[in-house]
């Protein structure tokens, strides 16, 4: 039996494994029994990720790619930092994913994520009540304003999720 290798380009590389890295840290966050070094994996991959999204969104040359790929990644990363209980963290993921929002013209699903992101990071720290009302508010006005009925369902399912989170 001979095996077939993929043979990719270095920069097929960074993309192939910026995907598949963000794939599993989706399966790590759905886990409901992570252990501590499965949280220690979770951050990782989250970061290596968005480390090679990085590399393959700056060449410029991969189709279909650029800083909505970036914006992503630090929501996600963020999203990790938050489930972890570590605010500051996920506090400053959040702000680096609205930023690339805004300075990109990024809008709809992802916009609406960005404040969904930092009312969960605000969410996990007793005295930023304020800050949390603040990116609630903006992001249940931003889901409202999701063009695709599913993704405005979803996105309002997951800020539901949100502790303290209420309509």
């Amino acid at each position: 039996m001979s095996e077939t290798k993929e043979k990719l380009t270095e920069l097929e590389w960074h993309r192939k494994m910026a995907a598949q890295l963000f794939n599993h840290t989706w399966d790590l966050l759905d886990k409901k029994d992570r252990n501590p070094d499965e949280d220690d994996e979770m951050i990782h991959s989250a970061h290596a990720s968005r480390y090679h999204w990085g590399i393959v969104v700056s060449s410029g040359k991969y189709p279909k790619t650029g800083p909505m790929n970036l914006e992503r990644g630090d929501w996600q990363i963020s999203r990790v930092y938050s489930i972890l209980k570590r605010p500051n963290a996920a506090e400053y993921h959040a702000k680096r994913c609205l930023q690339i929002c805004e300075e990109n013209n990024i809008g709809d699903f992802d916009i609406a994520f960005a404040y969904e992101a930092l009312a969960r990071a605000y969410a996990i720290v007793l005295d930023k009540e304020t800050e949390f009302q603040k990116y609630i508010t903006l992001a249940k006005e931003a889901g409202e304003k999701i063009k695709k009925d599913e993704d405005k369902k979803y996105f309002l399912s997951e800020l539901e999720s949100i502790h303290g989170y209420s309509i």
